[in-house]
């Protein structure tokens, strides 16, 4: 199921350069996600949605979220081109993303954390 969703790969890059910070990168990126996908929700016209969608389709796309970054640019390109009908189905398939990555990140971050543990103790 993970791999539809998370690329395992750029967790595993991310983890190499952030080192002891990979965690907090992980919390980071979970909490942003739930203020964008409030902006998203709350956005009042196409400009807002494509600037929530924008910045949310890069962090997406930065940390892995393979079909998130997906959505998002798919909601990004329908508020550019103002083709607003059926948007709250696309922002909804996103917090459904959301919602299925979100404990994946959570994983890993709980994965990350006992491996630095374990390092620490030897």
């Amino acid at each position: 199921m993970a791999d539809t969703h998370l690329d395992r790969d750029v967790l595993s890059a991310l983890q190499e350069v952030m080192e002891d910070e990979y965690p907090t990168l992980l919390d980071t990126f979970i909490a942003d996600s739930e203020e964008r996908l409030r902006v998203l929700r709350q956005a009042e016209d196409a400009a807002q949605l494509m600037n929530a969608a924008h910045s949310f389709k890069g962090s997406s796309s930065n940390m892995g979220a393979i079909r998130l970054a997906e959505l998002c640019n798919e909601l990004e390109q329908r508020a550019r081109q103002k083709s607003l009908a059926g948007i709250e189905q696309l922002v909804g398939e996103i917090d459904g993303e959301f919602a299925i990555v979100r404990p994946l990140y959570e994983a890993e971050r709980q994965r990350s954390l006992a491996d630095n543990a374990t390092v620490r103790r030897f």
